[in-house]
């Protein structure tokens, strides 16, 4: 049978799936959505079917349920050769991807407190597929690795200094799969080496981060201890002055009710009363609703400011790059963006940023423009694939590891 490979993304109440074969291409992707409700489904997608998702028996039985159903459909005709899985924070433990033994478990369990949304659910999907494919190498990919080669000056708070020695308190970053990926992608695209290519890259969405990549490296990003820091995005504040908690404490608002208001109730739907969706903000702030022209307006001046904070941490740019859901489709976002940073010398070619850079290379700049400015599709599962496959074939997975 032809080998695959095994994608698995666990979030508190959704499920997402890919299969892959060797050759990169995707044969399968599944999305679960209110898992664990009464009302829990799953769609694989371009086709019809609905998969029926037990309301109870938690991750276990919605992969069950979901990898029958792939079967069913004939798109997964034998067990995986690997299984790939998304892990949001390694905090200073992990650097890399790793083969999963009990050992990468209780790490990435003492990792919880820095994640406790994300960790204990990646976590759950590891061992229902333990369960499910003992004998199958199950590799976890962190959001974090990438940013592990940030320098101190960029990843230490100005705190005591025994935070960071005793807590672990420091600025770590996240999406780094996408990241790498543009690294990688950009680097192809320009003729370049990843190790000679330096980039400022935008991946923005629901939730937005940005990184200098300096020679191949991350060596500043815009997140920090915890997904929150840094843009404003979807429903989280992005930079807030710290002092907020003392003054809205004083207002009767308790850090626990504040924390909620900022990861989830703020950003984009905060600012419009509205929406976190970017597509609908537009077509509101074009017809006149001002709180979501406001919400475009700040989102692109926070995001405009930390490109130009970018710069410090590099000594070339070989290309700025927009990707991720808003960065990928947003050409009106890309614009507003960019016409803030004219002093800086990026100039957008107002056609080219309109076919989001529909050429193989997706330049979206001018020719005279001081840096070249890319749209770059993000494949932040196609770069688990390939670390799941990489670590699978090592001598540690062939000798039986788990």
């Amino acid at each position: 049978m032809e080998p695959t490979t095994l994608v698995v993304n666990c979030g508190s109440s959704s499920l997402k799936l890919a299969l892959f074969d060797r050759k990169d291409q995707k044969l399968a992707t599944v999305l679960v959505e209110r898992l664990n409700t009464p009302h829990a489904v799953a769609r694989i997608q371009g086709l019809e079917t609905q998969i029926t998702i037990p309301a109870e028996g938690g991750y276990e039985a919605a992969l069950q349920a979901v990898l029958a159903a792939l079967k069913e459909e004939g798109l997964m005709t034998s067990d995986p050769t690997a299984v790939g899985h998304r892990v949001v924070h390694g905090g200073e433990t992990f650097r890399e991807a790793v083969l999963v033994d009990d050992d990468v478990l209780e790490s990435i369990q003492a990792c919880s407190g820095l994640a406790p949304l994300h960790n204990p659910v990646n976590l759950a999907g590891i061992e229902a597929m333990r369960k499910l494919y003992p004998t199958v190498p199950q590799i976890a990919v962190f959001d974090t690795a990438f940013h592990q080669t940030l320098p101190p000056r960029a990843y230490r708070y100005a705190l005591p200094d025994h935070y960071y020695r005793q807590w672990a308190v420091r600025r770590y970053g996240f999406h780094g799969t996408s990241h790498y990926y543009m690294t990688r992608e950009a680097a192809r695209r320009l003729d370049r080496t990843p190790a000679t290519t330096s980039l400022i890259s935008a991946h923005l969405g629901n939730g937005c981060s940005i990184t200098a990549i300096r020679d191949g490296n991350s060596v500043d990003t815009s997140m920090g201890l915890t997904p929150l820091e840094g843009l404003v995005m979807g429903t989280r504040s992005g930079d807030v002055d710290p002092g907020l908690f003392d003054y809205l404490s004083t207002k009767g608002i308790t850090a626990n009710q504040l924390s909620k208001v900022l990861n989830q109730e703020s950003g984009l739907l905060g600012l419009s009363g509205q929406t976190n969706d970017m597509r609908t903000l537009c077509d509101l702030a074009d017809h006149g609703h001002e709180p979501s022209r406001l919400a475009v307006d700040v989102f692109c001046f926070r995001l405009a400011k930390y490109i130009g904070a970018m710069m410090a941490s590099l000594s070339q740019l070989d290309a700025l790059v927009f990707t991720g859901g808003i960065g990928e489709n947003s050409s009106r976002i890309r614009q507003q963006t960019c016409s803030h940073l004219g002093l800086l010398g990026f100039d957008l070619d107002a056609e080219l940023n309109h076919a989001h850079g529909g050429f193989s290379d997706g330049i979206i700049s001018n020719p005279d423009s001081r840096f070249p400015v890319i749209v770059i599709p993000t494949n932040e599962e196609l770069v688990i694939a390939n670390e799941a496959t990489r670590l699978a074939g090592s001598p540690m997975a062939r000798d039986g590891a788990q």
